[in-house]
């Protein structure tokens, strides 16, 4: 197999994701042989350092050994069962794990975090009807923000690329203004942003809180709005709203958890405990499909009676399956066996340093770091000339030609790299992410 006949098939047969397909005449797929470290590599000898983690879920970087063996060894044991009316001992392990960690218990899993997002929206509206409250069931999301793709997940994004086609089968939540610090007034401090954004949520949950069943955000970071980066003091106040006004609140860790904002979950930053935790990407250190939900002691025991129509109906059929759940407590042993979140805060100053040429540009505006996620916006080229169309496409060419993996959203460039660079790598990820950005903007 080479390149070509590779990118030849796929074009014939696949479908990609997030992809008008009609662009792949002049930008065809990469094709990737195998995976290694922070490297991937192409049939012909070409390698690129994964710089967003393959979507945000690699950890510990491709092919890592621990994992590895875990999973081979769990493939010896039992491949797969079904959840419903049986268990296993992977499942039971991870759970209890999660829990411990979170605060929180009984996991619900699916297989990704659209999944997690429709597990956590029901679960809470049917909550709220099984304690004779069915009026609760309407829900409310941050301006700009992003849960998924499927129906019900799209019903709590603010993204009009994803949601416009499929409005007529959406049912829209409400949506409040975003605490992304960027939207600063003058004089003001990214904890002011928050308050007035609180403000914003106060006054909409006064109005309409009896039909209110929860509240869902990306704790700290709003990833697909472009890392839009926001302060603790937000998620505080929305908790405290939140009781008051008897609304839940699901914080939605897909891409922030498991150690990517500084702290292994990014709303222990702001000190709370939610009441449903939505994990997925990270979970199994990007190498299965697997998402999980977890709740409290509260939420389910208002599903526990005789009666059947009473619990939770939801199943997928690779719920809980036994490899996904043995990869993810292999990533979780990794955390418990190295310290992971000191490790990474010295990588994050080595890369402050070797970003610093792209991080002081002239086109660069809002810069901003959280944990192991860089970004900044991309304003105007040399010459004062505004930001070119097709920014994102152009400036990912450019980036593999420097052998780097960089996928802007919008004009906002971002890094999200896995846990395990090293000086050198670092060092060829902040090279090639200013060599593509002088790169665009030279084009005409």
């Amino acid at each position: 197999m080479n390149n070509a006949s590779m990118i030849e098939r796929s074009l014939r047969h696949v479908w990609h994701p997030c992809t008008q397909m009609k662009l792949h005449e002049a930008q065809p797929p990469v094709p990737i042989a195998r995976a290694e470290g922070v490297w991937l590599h192409d049939f012909e000898g070409r390698r690129y350092l994964d710089g967003i983690s393959s979507w945000w879920v690699n950890l510990f970087g491709h092919g890592h050994p621990h994992i590895k063996a875990a999973l081979r060894d769990q493939l010896d044991r039992l491949d797969h069962v079904m959840l419903a009316g049986f268990t296993h001992a992977p499942v039971v392990e991870l759970s209890e794990k999660l829990g411990a960690l979170t605060g929180l218990g009984h996991a619900f899993y699916g297989s990704d975090g659209a999944s997690a997002t429709e597990i956590a929206l029901k679960m809470s509206a049917h909550y709220w009807r099984n304690s004779g409250r069915p009026e609760k069931c309407r829900f409310i999301g941050l301006a700009g923000g992003y849960h998924g793709e499927t129906v019900g997940a799209l019903a709590v994004t603010d993204i009009a690329l994803f949601r416009e086609a499929y409005a007529p089968l959406v049912r829209l939540a409400a949506t409040v203004p975003s605490p992304d610090a960027r939207g600063a007034l003058p004089g003001e401090t990214a904890a002011d942003t928050a308050w007035r954004a609180a403000a914003d949520l106060h006054d909409w949950l006064e109005e309409h809180h009896t039909q209110t069943a929860a509240l869902i955000v990306e704790p700290m970071v709003q990833c697909a709005a472009g890392m839009a980066m926001y302060d603790a003091a937000y998620l505080r106040e929305a908790r405290a709203l939140c009781d008051r006004y008897e609304v839940h609140l699901i914080v939605d860790e897909i891409a922030t958890g498991f150690g990517r904002t500084g702290t292994m979950f990014a709303h222990q930053q702001a000190g709370i405990r939610p009441d449903f935790i939505c994990l997925s990407k990270g979970l199994t250190g990007g190498t299965l499909p697997l998402s999980a939900v977890l709740t409290t002691d509260a939420v389910y025991q208002a599903f526990y009676d005789d009666e059947v129509a009473r619990g939770f109906l939801h199943s997928h059929s690779y719920t809980g399956n036994p490899l996904a759940c043995r990869a993810a407590l292999a990533t979780l042993e990794l955390f418990e066996q190295t310290d992971v979140l000191a490790r990474n805060a010295d990588m994050a100053q080595t890369l402050d340093q070797a970003f610093a040429p792209l991080t002081q540009h002239p086109s660069v505006k809002h810069a901003r770091r959280l944990g192991m996620i860089w970004a900044w916006d991309i304003d105007q080229g040399f010459d004062g000339r505004p930001a070119q169309p097709r920014f994102s496409s152009r400036y990912a060419q450019h980036a593999m030609a420097h052998g780097v993996v960089l996928r802007p959203i919008g004009h906002t460039l971002y890094a999200m790299p896995p846990y395990a660079l090293n000086a050198d790598t670092a060092s060829h990820l902040a090279q090639g992410a200013l060599a593509a950005l002088q790169a665009t903007l030279a084009e005409k």
